[in-house]
Formats: structure tokens, C-alpha cells, sequence
């Protein structure tokens, strides 16, 4: 291992596509050896998250499957699954997400799991929580976009329900089954209990949207109309200046009076419908276009440099060309370049947070499909005749290049 907060945690990582790989991802970051198990086909998004010259390491498979160490098994062969079971007992952690009820065909339900192997935290994500009527539904993130109110908040933006264009709640739910396990670890440090997570896509969502706009429907009765106004008007956009587009939010009292004077605007601070939080949240819509009107007159560089003397936050909107150019992220040390075996010079991500003791120090790149099978097998006490058994029985794959 390679150090970091981690150092010493092995993860047994049955995930696959985003949602799972997210929570893997920073557990490998913060120096856990995490132990990427796949099906002899692979990950999806090996394939589905674009091009590779490999034809395995598509793009996005790459940034989200860094640090890891990938094994092929077919675990609907007894071998294959009796690996897994050996690799268990060596481990602290055992994250899928797959069906509850698949797994438990494979003998792979948590309660099984805990019987069997008693240190072991089990983390299991879905789209839907296990006591709903919903739990045997299948769940990509659009499903859950939709479910969740999020697609409707769109709705009020732009007439129709919209998809965020990424995969937003794979993100976040994945960030919260690593909070949950790190919880859990934490808890069994102190305890000796390890513990099962259920981390369900659909509820997390959905709190996500209620805790932001529920709003005057949180009172019985209610108060109101549901949303935060002043996320959900149209003109809650990227704002067009003299030669591209800005994002600007002065929220505060001092961050507002401020903007008013940029544009040439002072009597707005003691208009009544604009003078304080409360009256420009009441007005949010005129707010808005006063600001949009405002913001054409001088070009983006300029507006930066004025909204940076007076401490209003504002920011370039970025292209995708431009935000891997960024001058901060560059300074910060967000993206490096590397020589990679099969796909040439690419661009690999650093994990965004720090801590003063230091994170994993060794970084690799996402690994081959069964790229470390032989080297796994051999670290569980595998001789090379039982490997070379299960390879021709198809049951693992040498993925070795």
C-alpha cells in the first residue's frame, strides 16, 4: 500500500458504471487497495463511457476506476465464488450494487455475508430501499432523476421536465455510501461490530430535492407553493456579457449593493424591492432581469476583474476545452499527464481534497479487465495449476499486458 487515511483497508468492490465505482473511487484515493471484481464481459462503462484505443478503457471508465486492481470472476461457477469467499475473509469492506435479490441467489446477501464473515462492513446500493414496494425495480439515474422531483424542477424552469446532463444522483448517492462506510468503520473500530448499509438511490434523491424545495409545503398547512425562487426562475442561468457568459450570485446585502454600483445602478439599494434579502427574493424575477441587463456592457475579463475588487462571486463559464485549461486548477494540481501503456498521453485526475497527513501516495491508472487476476489468485494462495484450471474453465481471466 501506498499510504493515506485508509492505508490497510482492503475493499472488495462487486460495482459496476458510476454509482458504486464513485464511492470505491475516493475509498482508493484515501488509500484503501480496493479489489475491483468483474464479470468475465466487464465493467459497462468500460465500453459505454466512450472510446479507448484499448477498446476497454473508455475515458470516463478510466477516471472513475483509478487506484484500483481489477480480478475477473464468473461467480455463477462454485470456483469463482469460492475465491470471492477467500477474498472476503481478507477484507474490511464488501460494496455491490447489484439486486438485492440477485445477490442473495448467489448466497451473497448480507445477512450471509455477516454470518460468514463477522469483521466484514457490507454496503449494498439500489435504486430503491428493501421495504418499499418499489425494491425489485431496476434503476439507472434518469429513473431517478425523473422519480425524485428533479426532472420537475426543470419543469419550472424550462416548461418541460429536463434531465440534469450528467449523472448527477449516481455521483452523490456514491458519495454517500462512502460517508456511510467510513461511518461504519469507524463504528466498528470502536465497537468491534461491523455493520450492513442498505444506500438507496431513489430516498437520497428525493431528500435531496425536499430539503432544497419543499419549502412552504414543509407546513401543515401549507404556507405556499413549493421551490426556492431563486433557483428555479428562468433567469437563474449563466448571464450573457459583451463577448461570452458569466455566473454571478450576490446573495447578500453587501454582495447585491455591490453589483448595483458594477452596473451603474446605486438608487437600487434603497429601492424597497430590492434593499434587503427579503425583498429581492420577493421580486427575484425583475432582480434577475435588472442583472442580465446590466451584465451586457462590458466583457467577461472586465466583470471579473471588478467583481473580484468588490467581492461579488462571480465566475467564467467554462467549455469543456477551457475548464481543463483553468489556470487554478492547473495551480492546484488537479490534472496531470500521463504515459499510459495502451492509450498514450491522457489526462488523469487528482482526487480534489486534501489532508495535512497526506493521501495515497502511489497512483495508478484503471486497471485491464482482469488485469491482476493471476496476481490476486497468487496473493490467496493459489498455485499456478489451479490458476491455469480456472482460466481454462473460463471462471477467472488473465488480463495481463
Amino acid at each position: 500500500m501506498s499510504g493515506g487515511p485508509l492505508a490497510g483497508i482492503r475493499v472488495v468492490d462487486l460495482t459496476t458504471v458510476v454509482v458504486g465505482p464513485t464511492a470505491t473511487l475516493f475509498l482508493a484515493d484515501y488509500g484503501a487497495e480496493v479489489i475491483k471484481v468483474e464479470a468475465p464481459g466487464g465493467d459497462l462503462l468500460r465500453t459505454l463511457g466512450g472510446r479507448s484505443k484499448s477498446g476497454q478503457l473508455s475515458g470516463k471508465f478510466t477516471h472513475f476506476n483509478r487506484n484500483k486492481r481489477s480480478i475477473v470472476l464468473d461467480l455463477k461457477q462454485d470456483q469463482a465464488l469460492e475465491v470471492l469467499h477467500k477474498l472476503l475473509a481478507t477484507a474490511d469492506v464488501f460494496i455491490a450494487n447489484i439486486r438485492p435479490a440477485a445477490l442473495e441467489r448467489l448466497g451473497l446477501g448480507a445477512q450471509a455475508l455477516r454470518d460468514k464473515h463477522k469483521k466484514l462492513v457490507v454496503c449494498n446500493l439500489m435504486g430503491f430501499g428493501q421495504r418499499g414496494r418499489y425494491r425489485d425495480r431496476p434503476a439507472y439515474d434518469s429513473i431517478i432523476q425523473g422519480m425524485s422531483g428533479v426532472a420537475a424542477c426543470n419543469a419550472r424552469v424550462f416548461g418541460e421536465p429536463k434531465f440534469v446532463p450528467m449523472v448527477m444522483m449516481d455521483h452523490a448517492v456514491g458519495l454517500i455510501a462512502t460517508q456511510c462506510i467510513l461511518a461504519a468503520l469507524f463504528h466498528r473500530e470502536r465497537t468491534g461490530e461491523a455493520q450492513a448499509i442498505e444506500v438507496p438511490m431513489f430516498e437520497n434523491a428525493a431528500t435531496f430535492v425536499m430539503v432544497e424545495h419543499l419549502g412552504d409545503l414543509s407546513f401543515v398547512p401549507p404556507l405556499g407553493d413549493w421551490g426556492d425562487r431563486r433557483v428555479l426562475d428562468p433567469l437563474a442561468q449563466p448571464i450573457a456579457t459583451k463577448d461570452g457568459w458569466i455566473a454571478v450570485s450576490a446573495n447578500t446585502d453587501g454582495q447585491a449593493f455591490a453589483l448595483f454600483d458594477a452596473i451603474g445602478r446605486p438608487e437600487l439599494k434603497t429601492d424597497p424591492k430590492f434593499n434587503s434579502v427579503k425583498a429581492r427574493y420577493a421580486n427575484v424575477k425583475e432582480y434577475f432581469s435588472i442583472r442580465r441587463e446590466g451584465l451586457k456592457a462590458k466583457t467577461t475579463a472586465e466583470w471579473l476583474e471588478l467583481f473580484e475588487q468588490s467581492d461579488v462571486p462571480a465566475g467564467q463559464v467554462h467549455t469543456m476545452e477551457s475548464l481543463i485549461e483553468d489556470e487554478h486548477l492547473a495551480e492546484v494540481g488537479m490534472l496531470r499527464r500521463i504515459d499510459h501503456p495502451s492509450e498514450g498521453t491522457k489526462i488523469e485526475l487528482n482526487n480534489p481534497n486534501t489532508f495535512s497527513a497526506g493521501l495515497r501516495g502511489e497512483q495508478t491508472a484503471a486497471p485491464f479487465l482482469g488485469g491482476q487476476s493471476i496476481e490476486i489468485l497468487s496473493e490467496l494462495g493459489y498455485g499456478q495449476a489451479e490458476i491455469d484450471g480456472m482460466i481454462a474453465a473460463k471462471a477467472t481471466l488473465d488480463g495481463r499486458r
